[in-house]
């Protein structure tokens, strides 16, 4: 299970790990969303139906809820920083790592559906 966790996070099918979900590999300021229709490596399908990723806002909701609160309570209690600079920080991060965290959520709700292909 780590091994799959850590291919969605590469942005990779969770079904085979070799094959890219999105075009582009960008991280950081990446605001393009197009997704392959299919796994080039296994052709596995990543459109299930219409509305499928709608559950993906909700993993995009916590994660980005932890983050804030992890970084802006980091950033007051260990380096001293007043509130209005660590939720400045917090918003600056959030935008600057935005495609990132919504194309790691769409990654991690097709891993939660889609079953890894079988090993010798």
């Amino acid at each position: 299970m780590l091994w799959r966790i850590l291919t969605a996070m590469r942005l990779r099918c969770p079904r085979c790990g070799r094959g890219e979900l999105f075009p582009r590999k960008r991280i950081l300021l990446d605001f393009d969303f197009r997704m392959h229709p299919r796994c080039p490596s296994c052709n596995e399908s990543f459109y299930r139906e219409p509305g499928f990723y709608y559950g993906a806002m909700f993993i995009s909701y916590i994660a980005s809820s932890f983050f804030s609160l992890a970084l802006a309570g980091a950033c007051i209690v260990f380096l001293k920083m007043p509130w209005e600079w660590a939720v400045f920080l917090v918003g600056v991060c959030l935008f600057l790592g935005y495609g990132y965290l919504f194309k790691l959520s769409r990654s991690l709700w097709l891993l939660l559906f889609v079953k890894p292909a079988k090993t010798r």
